[in-house]
């Protein structure tokens, strides 16, 4: 091995490391399944689709990776806990938790319905609060510690049409990196969120008419999408162990330089 290559495998890699990535059956969730089993780790992809979690899963030990699927339903907490307890039956440790699982509702503000609300909530806000509860006080018992990467958005700092209970659930998502990273950097755990910009994914692409990706390419600087894979690199800086060691309470965008135009 080169002398960069080990430089970097010290910084960046990931060997041995557990990592649960919730959500990671979906667009964004899979790349980020993919980059972390790159660098070495052992990937548990979760969600509620079996199908395609195991061809996930399989893709990263076709890789030569390492991976396995596990069922969950990111809602409900005993399902969370049963998550957490096959993690530690099959490997007694969980070093990296990602919390990816999220919907939209696409709709104008006065036609969202209380049941639509509370389902995009549930499964932005309530699944990243019940999964840092029930990984983080595993990791804070590690001698190694752990890392928590909760998944963001640029709508959580700027007003959108169409994204309100998006943007409201995501605002919040970041609100509670804040206060878990100050509630837990003594106990040896870092948690960060990572803020995708425009990523057509399944949950945004009923809003992605033409004379709206207009207005997005126009606020855009690098006057395009991002492509999931583009996710990877700033998620390893914030999990890896050695390269973000002391970075906990960030938020990192990746928006092709969105947010620096607005705010």
């Amino acid at each position: 091995m080169s002398t960069s290559a080990r430089f970097l495998q010290q910084l960046f890699g990931l060997d041995s490391d557990v990592a649960i990535v919730i959500g990671g059956t979906g667009v964004l969730g899979g790349a980020l399944c993919d980059g972390l089993g790159a660098a070495g780790a052992h990937v548990v992809v979760a969600g509620r689709s079996r199908e395609r979690g195991e061809a996930r899963a399989q893709a990263i030990r076709d890789a030569g990776g390492s991976a396995g699927f596990a069922p969950v339903d990111v809602t409900s907490r005993a399902s969370i806990e049963a998550l957490r307890n096959s993690v530690l039956e099959g490997h007694s440790r969980a070093d990296i938790l990602v919390n990816c699982a999220g919907v939209n509702s696409a709709v104008p503000y006065e036609e969202i319905e209380d049941d639509d609300w509370q389902r995009v909530l549930d499964t932005n806000l309530k699944a990243t609060h019940l999964g840092c509860q029930i990984f983080a006080p595993v990791m804070a018992r590690q001698e190694q510690g752990g890392s928590i990467l909760n998944i963001g958005s640029v709508t959580a700092h700027l007003p959108l049409s169409r994204v309100f209970a998006y943007s409201a659930s995501k605002a919040a998502v970041n609100n509670l990196t804040k206060n878990l990273a100050r509630e837990y950097a003594p106990r040896g755990v870092r948690v960060n969120s990572l803020n995708p910009g425009f990523f057509p994914a399944e949950q945004n692409r009923k809003i992605l008419q033409p004379e709206r990706v207009r207005k997005i390419m126009d606020q855009t600087p690098m006057a395009r999408f991002g492509e999931p894979p583009e996710l990877v690199g700033a998620a390893l800086l914030l999990v890896a162990r050695n390269a973000g060691s002391f970075v906990t309470g960030a938020e990192i965008f990746v928006d092709g330089g969105f947010t620096g135009m607005r705010f």
